[in-house]
């Protein structure tokens, strides 16, 4: 007998998971499917540690602490979250139902679907170094979760965008020194406001240069090699490597379906519905006018799409769920 869904959302992160939650007030029958073996997408993967400030009502959350919530709140109304696969294909069968095909072969059965896969699949720009692979995880990473690893060591960060500047200011109050090289002549890819907090602690930025090796032993850095512009070389005493150079996404099977893409995202109307009926797009998935790339605005499409989702299944039900201080399942806790 086959397991039919009213809605199922693609993406378990910050967005997926709300969107879970919401789905729940609206009392659809919900399943969560996730392609890592953890939820919360990014903020998981590139900054558990740091601060989120820019929630409402939240002056700062770190970015594990929220993931957590989010994932408490999302199971409230009990859906069915499945971690560790991938959907490789999507077949919209005649009774406008949808069939679902996992990598690991798997069949998931849907009403609705929601997107809300990010940018994608992501994948660091690593070091074009053959050495780099000694040290990766032990010296040499790509992204920080747990800054305290650094206390008192001579930290290099190589890139100059905005998460390269964060860390180095996030760093410096703990670590020996923090040295920032990056090949531009100046910040140009850098919110004022961080280069602004990292020029606060003693820095020292390398301009026009780039690093061209690494020694150590055992894992272990112990040195860096850095090139400068005119071509001359110099060499800097690190324990350990911090490389922000950006990263590759893409939609990856999802471009297959059939949806109307633009720039990487997945064009949406209104209601949050992509070019194919019955399908849905949230968060950095989704693209439309003035669309704004934060976290809260993923909150709030996510119900939209998830009201949108109510009317085609329900076209009686109210337009929106009950506020939840008013909301049945709140109430009765009470």
């Amino acid at each position: 007998m086959i397991d039919l869904y009213d809605v199922t959302i693609i993406g378990g992160g910050p967005a997926g998971l709300y969107t879970a939650f919401y789905s729940g007030m609206r009392s659809l029958k919900t399943k969560l499917i996730e392609a890592r073996n953890d939820l919360g997408g990014v903020v998981t993967h590139f900054y558990p540690e740091k601060t989120i400030y820019d929630l409402g009502g939240i002056p700062g959350i770190k970015g594990e602490a929220l993931v957590s919530q989010l994932q408490t709140q999302a199971e409230t109304f009990q859906p069915r979250i499945v971690k560790n696969q991938t959907i490789a294909r999507m077949e919209k069968q005649t009774d406008g139902t949808f069939k679902l095909t996992s990598t690991n072969g798997d069949l998931h059965y849907t009403r609705r679907i929601i997107l809300a896969v990010g940018s994608g699949t992501f994948e660091v720009n690593k070091l074009q170094l053959e050495e780099a692979a000694d040290y990766e995880e032990t010296s040499l990473f790509y992204a920080v979760r747990h800054p305290q690893q650094f206390t008192g060591k001579n930290v290099v960060i190589s890139g100059g965008g905005n998460g390269a500047l964060d860390w180095a200011a996030e760093l410096a109050p703990i670590c020996k020194q923090v040295t920032v090289v990056y090949r531009g002549e100046k910040f140009t890819h850098a919110l004022e406001h961080n280069i602004e907090r990292m020029n606060q602690y003693a820095v020292q930025v390398n301009f026009a240069c780039e690093v061209t090796g690494l020694s150590g032993e055992n894992g272990q850095l112990r040195r860096i090699t850095v090139r400068d512009a005119a071509d001359q070389t110099q060499q800097i005493e690190a324990d350990a490597l911090i490389v922000n150079h950006g990263f590759q996404f893409g939609l990856g099977e999802l471009e297959q379906w059939g949806m109307a893409i633009e720039n990487n995202g997945i064009l949406v109307d209104q209601r949050m519905e992509t070019s194919i009926k019955g399908i849905f797009a949230i968060g950095n998935a989704a693209l439309y006018p003035q669309k704004l790339y934060l976290i809260a605005a993923g909150f709030v499409e996510g119900p939209t799409a998830v009201n949108s989702v109510k009317h085609d299944l329900d076209p009686d039900a109210p337009s929106q769920a009950m506020v939840s201080t008013h909301h049945h399942f709140f109430t009765e806790k009470a």
